[in-house]
This record gives structure tokens, C-alpha cells and sequence, in this order.
């Protein structure tokens, strides 16, 4: 299969129309380090005409009832389904990540549209029982209005999908503004809910310089309402923006996961499941853990069966289908994992396995296990989005706590044990907005998607996603 099979260049999608730009950007194949396309980078005008479409595009659609729009959205994600193949194609190419990661990302936001498709269906008000048979008191939900999303590479029709199908479900209509790196699955994403039919305005997709993309929409009297997933540096800012204009805002930002072996648990099971979900996408996951820590007692079991996975992984072009960790996105990524690894066996780490890259062309860079890291080291502290993980012994339980609640990061944690006692307490200790216990089950439609602390606030998934996307109104009236 050729580097370039089939890879399109990427325009913006505004007002029912596909357009060009003046300016592009290259859209680099992170395996072979090569330009496998453009992608259009909107002006202040194709900015301001997204604005106007979205309005006019919001009067349409919060008119549409929610069965209708259920019924567009569930034709989307069949589209999806039966495009997958293809979209998985163009997602590794751009991306880097495995053909079968990214085909099940693409088959997963079928499942992601269909669930909020319902959701639609159920966004339910209330009657309140009055004090006077005279009046009638009545909660109404109601869509926000329009709605700017941004998404990033790491996951380019995941982050997308879930942003948008709320967005939609809820009646709003969306500018989304995607990633440059990544941008022709997301815009494959988004032909899927224009073939499926939804009207001019209603979904609109931009690509260009983020601040100022981000700072034109953010304080746009029009945009109601903010999501934005990326690192917490960012998210920061484009919350303060969002604040300065009264907007509501959804905030997925960065994390630093613990994982949590206690000597009681099936340590090799653990240690292989932590690998797994460690390099999936070469490491590039929010809520991949990072920080290990193991009971003392099963420490060296543990490291032997995480390096015998790590070092089992088959690194090379997500094309081929040996591949089970590709490389990294970009070379921003693949300095940053050098710098990180530098810093720590700088600081006495001790290197297990890994800390290296791997060839002279592409991103690729072999999965590592860092032991004795102190605190003082950089990835001890900074979220490293990559495949590093780094592993140490606790001997108490509150020990463990404490480690898993250092960081301002509280986005996912995991923990293994088979003691009843300490399973039921993990789940209220760790300061975190999602906790997965002996297992890996985060990130479905219908479960809560979000973190606390540094790591943001709002939640991309289950019922609770919809609720940021819609007003509350009272009306209370007398008969």
C-alpha cells in the first residue's frame, strides 16, 4: 500500500459548502517523515462566515424535533460504519497510530453518535407541584446556542465525535475547529453527518492557527458555549477567555494517571494490562498511566512481566499489519521522550528497558520503563504523552494514596487488588475523575468522560455530556 494511497487534501467545510483557502499547511506522514497533503487554513472571513452560518444554522436545527434529529444522526453513524476501512487508511497515515487502532476508532464513534442520537430523545424537563391550583410550573430544557469545539491529533475523529454528537443532539449547531496535523479524518467524520443530512450551518469545520482561530471565536457574541480537549497550559487560557464573555465551557485537559499494584492482585495480568493501555496510540492517550507504583513485595514480578511486554511490542508503519505501537505523531513528540529520559537517568533513574529511538526516518520511538525516578525528575511532574511509564515500590497503602494524589493532574487512575476492603476505598481516596479497578473500562458512550483538579471540568460522555450543551428555563404561569 502506498504512503499516500488515496490521501486528500483537506478543506473547510462552511455553510453546506467544501472551500479552499489562500493559506495551507502540510500534512506530514509521522512513519516516513513525508508531505502527503494540504490542509486549508481559514481567515478572519472564513471565520466570521462559519459565525454566520452557525447562527443561521442553530434557528434551523433547535426547530428540528429531537426524533428527527436522532434519526439524521443514527444514518451518520451507519455512514461511519461503512466507511471505516478507508477512514482507518487516512487516519494512519496522517496520525501514525496502528490500521487496527484506527479502525476501531472509527467503528467506536458510530457507537459515540448512536448513543447521544438517543440521548436526544431524552432530554427531559420537569413539572414542578405548585402551591396554587392557579399555577403551573414547568423546567424546560432548552440548547444553549451555537457552539465552538476544539479537538486535537491524538484522537482525530474520537475527540471530534463526541463534541459534535452532543452538540447535535442537544439542537446546537458547531463550529469545529480541527487539528492541522490530523485533519482529513476528522473532516471524513464530518462528511459522514452531511451526507446524512443535516442542514446548512449546522456543522461547520475550520482549520488554521489556533489562538488566533480560538481567540476570534471564543469572544464572538454569537459562540455560547466552549469545548475544548487538549493540554491544561491551553485549556487554562481559553477558559479564562471563556469567562471574560460569560461562556459556558467543557474543559478534557491533560493528565499524569497513577496506577496502583497492590501485592494481593494478579500482578502479571496487571503488569500486561498496564503495558497495554500504556502504548496504545505510542502512548498518546490522556488517561494512559504512567506513574506505576507497586507494593513492595511484588515489585520485581511486576517489572519483569511489564518489560516482557514492553519489549514484546512490534514498533514500525501502521500500514503493516504487524504493527502494535506506531510512531509518534510528530517530532515535537519524539524530542520530547529523549529530553524526558535524558532528565530522569540524569537524576540516578534507572533505565529497564527502552529510552531510545528507533530507526534514522519516522517518529518511532521504543516503548520504556524508568525505575528509581525521583520526584525531582521532569516526567515524575509533566505529563510526557508518549511511551514512558515510570514504575516504583510503596509499602503502605496510604503511601500509594499519596503518590496517586501528588500531582494537580485528576484525570484517570487505575488500581489492582483482590482485597475487598481496599477496592471499596480506592474508588472515594484517589483524587481523580475517573477510577478503573482491575480493569480497563474507560471511555464509553455511556459512561462519564472527564477529570477534576488541573485535568478540567465537564464530562464528554453519558447522560451528564448533554447537560452542558443545554439551558435550564423555569416558566411558571398562571391560569
Amino acid at each position: 500500500m502506498s504512503p499516500s494511497h488515496n490521501y486528500p487534501d483537506t478543506a473547510l467545510y462552511i455553510d453546506q459548502t467544501w472551500r479552499t483557502a489562500a493559506r495551507t499547511l502540510a500534512v506530514i506522514n509521522p512513519a516516513t517523515e513525508r508531505e502527503i497533503g494540504r490542509v486549508a487554513c481559514a481567515d478572519e472571513a472564513d471565520l466570521a462566515a462559519a459565525v454566520e452560518a452557525a447562527q443561521r444554522g442553530f434557528r434551523t436545527w433547535r426547530s428540528v424535533s429531537a426524533f428527527e434529529r436522532s434519526a439524521l444522526m443514527r444514518r451518520a453513524a451507519q455512514l461511519m460504519r461503512e466507511r471505516a476501512e478507508d477512514i482507518a487508511v487516512t487516519m494512519t497515515l496522517e496520525q501514525g497510530k496502528p490500521l487496527a487502532e484506527s479502525r476501531l476508532e472509527a467503528l467506536a464513534s458510530a457507537d459515540i453518535i448512536e448513543w447521544f442520537a438517543e440521548e436526544a430523545r431524552r432530554a427531559y424537563g420537569r413539572v414542578i407541584p405548585s402551591r396554587s391550583k392557579a399555577v403551573r410550573q414547568l423546567v424546560v430544557r432548552e440548547p444553549v446556542g451555537p457552539v465552538a469545539a476544539f479537538t486535537p491529533w491524538n484522537f482525530p475523529v474520537n475527540q471530534a465525535v463526541r463534541k459534535i454528537s452532543a452538540a447535535l443532539a442537544a439542537g446546537c449547531s458547531v463550529i469545529l475547529k480541527g487539528p492541522e496535523e490530523t485533519p482529513a479524518s476528522c473532516a471524513a467524520l464530518v462528511r459522514a453527518f452531511v451526507d446524512a443530512g443535516v442542514p446548512a450551518g449546522v456543522l461547520n469545520l475550520v482549520f488554521g492557527e489556533p489562538a488566533r482561530i480560538s481567540g476570534y471565536l471564543i469572544a464572538h457574541l454569537a459562540i455560547r458555549k466552549i469545548s475544548f480537549t487538549g493540554s491544561t497550559a491551553v485549556g487554562k487560557l481559553l477558559a479564562a477567555q471563556a469567562g471574560a464573555h460569560m461562556k459556558r465551557a467543557t474543559m478534557e485537559l491533560g493528565g499524569h494517571a497513577p496506577a496502583l499494584v497492590f501485592a494481593d492482585s494478579d500482578v502479571p495480568r496487571a503488569a500486561r494490562l498496564l503495558a497495554a493501555a500504556k502504548f496504545r496510540n505510542a502512548g498518546q492517550v490522556c488517561i494512559a498511566p504512567t506513574r506505576l507504583s507497586v507494593e513492595h513485595s511484588a515489585i520485581d514480578e511486576f517489572i519483569t512481566h511489564f518489560t516482557a511486554a514492553a519489549q514484546a511490542v512490534t514498533v514500525g508503519d501502521g500500514l503493516d499489519t504487524r504493527t502494535q505501537m506506531g510512531a509518534l505523531a510528530n517530532e515535537r513528540r519524539l524530542r520530547a521522550m529523549e529530553e524526558l529520559v535524558s532528565d530522569a537517568c540524569s537524576k540516578g533513574a534507572t533505565l529497564v528497558t527502552g529510552g531510545h529511538r528507533i530507526g534514522r526516518v519516522g517518529y518511532f520511538f521504543a516503548p520504556t520503563l524508568l525505575a528509581n525516578v525521583p520526584l525531582t525528575a521532569r516526567i515524575m511532574n509533566e505529563e510526557p504523552f508518549g511511551p514512558i511509564a515510570t514504575v516504583a515500590s510503596f509499602h503502605t497503602r496510604e503511601e500509594a494514596i499519596a503518590e496517586a494524589n501528588r500531582l494537580p493532574y485528576g484525570l484517570a487512575a487505575y488500581a489492582y487488588t483482590r482485597c475487598a476492603a481496599t477496592l471499596a476505598s480506592l474508588g472515594d481516596d484517589i483524587e481523580s475523575g475517573m477510577v478503573s479497578i482491575n480493569h480497563h473500562g474507560l471511555g464509553l458512550p455511556e459512561a462519564p468522560f472527564g477529570g477534576v483538579k488541573d485535568s478540567g471540568y465537564g464530562s464528554e460522555g453519558g447522560t451528564e455530556a448533554l447537560e452542558a450543551y443545554l439551558n435550564t428555563k423555569f416558566v411558571t404561569e398562571h391560569r
